[in-house]
């Protein structure tokens, strides 16, 4: 996507994925007219200005700030073009604990964004979803559908203003914060992989899938759009084998609120939801365009009614093997196990 002399601002933009962007949008276009880091850690802020100093890459702020706060929002959208909309509040447990923290930030905060941006001169937005917003059953995972339907929405009430607003929605990021590989790694130190339960499975895409996807639906999105990727699932036991053969690993139970296998495409949704190739999309269901346009346009052919899209029944499979590279490429440069399988990593 050519981003030449546009401004971005990602919100959340201290996390994984808002690093990764960061970092391919200033390789691929370092004539990137001003990009905006907003998220309300500062600690977090500090470190990455680091990574990215102010001498080398003239064209990054950081903005602090939370999306709980409206009028900080608008001050920070002025000469914005584009928006990336990452910062949740995202762990399971903690939101089940802590309800209305959650809605706050990713309920009320997605309001105060679309309003914010309704009220400046931005063109496009691109909320980041997740899995757990398919047929939630917890809270977290109901704050993000709201937050989809909030996003989707939008697109009613813009009036003349050409904005538009679009969502993606995906699996576990390789390697993210709080994620399970590098929660295995670490306890790998004390010999004991706790598993939630042996039949579970999750789907998975690796940091650059995920900026791939972001600047794929910030460039063709037409407005109302979720956009899902054809992503690989893995068994957790085979994580957990791939990184720690010889360890323990004692069953503990799922967690409140977390399911055996995700969805990401419920049958409901079927009825409204085309495949791209590489991607599918789920449409509104009276969208602000000819559906026969987008059709023509992307070449969509709708699925199958009933159709559903979970990480038990996914047609692709990580392995212990494939794991094993993916971690060592996307995780850490340093993974190996003992034995036969290290040599097979460093292949």
């Amino acid at each position: 996507m050519n981003l030449e002399d546009k401004s971005l601002l990602i919100t959340g933009g201290t996390g994984s994925l808002g690093k990764a962007l960061t970092k391919h949008i200033l390789s691929l276009t370092p004539t990137v007219r001003r990009l905006v880091i907003f998220s309300r850690d500062e600690q977090k802020q500090f470190q990455m200005a680091q990574e990215f100093p102010k001498e080398e890459f003239p064209q990054t702020r950081f903005f602090i700030g939370d999306v709980r706060d409206a009028d900080r929002l608008k001050r920070a959208l002025k000469g914005i073009d584009y928006v990336i909309h990452a910062a949740a509040l995202k762990h399971v447990p903690i939101a089940e604990y802590n309800p209305m923290e959650c809605v706050k930030t990713n309920v009320l905060g997605a309001e105060n964004l679309i309003n914010a941006c309704l009220e400046t001169d931005v063109e496009k937005v691109v909320a980041l979803s997740t899995d757990k917003a398919a047929a939630p059953i917890n809270l977290y995972g109901a704050t993000k559908l709201t937050s989809d339907k909030l996003f989707i929405a939008a697109n009613n009430i813009k009036g003349w203003n050409p904005i538009t607003f679009s969502v993606v929605r995906y699996g576990n990021v390789m390697g993210s914060n709080g994620s399970v590989i590098p929660f295995f790694l670490k306890k790998r130190e004390k010999g004991v992989l706790p598993i939630t339960d042996p039949e579970m499975t999750r789907f998975n895409i690796t940091l650059q899938g995920g900026v791939d996807m972001v600047l794929y639906a910030l460039e063709h999105a037409w407005g109302g759009e979720l956009f899902v990727p054809k992503i690989s699932s893995y068994k957790i036991t085979d994580v957990a084998e791939a990184i720690g053969p010889k360890c323990e690993k004692p069953v503990v139970g799922i967690r409140p609120g977390e399911k055996i296998h995700e969805e990401m495409i419920t049958t409901s949704d079927s009825y409204n939801t085309y495949d791209l190739g590489d991607y599918y999309v789920i449409l509104p269901h009276s969208p602000r365009f000819k559906m026969e346009d987008f059709i023509e346009h992307f070449g969509a052919e709708k699925v199958e009614p009933g159709f559903c899209y979970n990480s038990g029944e996914n047609s692709e499979w990580e392995t212990i093997d494939s794991l094993r590279k993916l971690i060592k490429e996307h995780v850490d440069p340093t993974f190996s196990v003992d034995g036969e399988q290290a040599s097979e990593v460093g292949k």
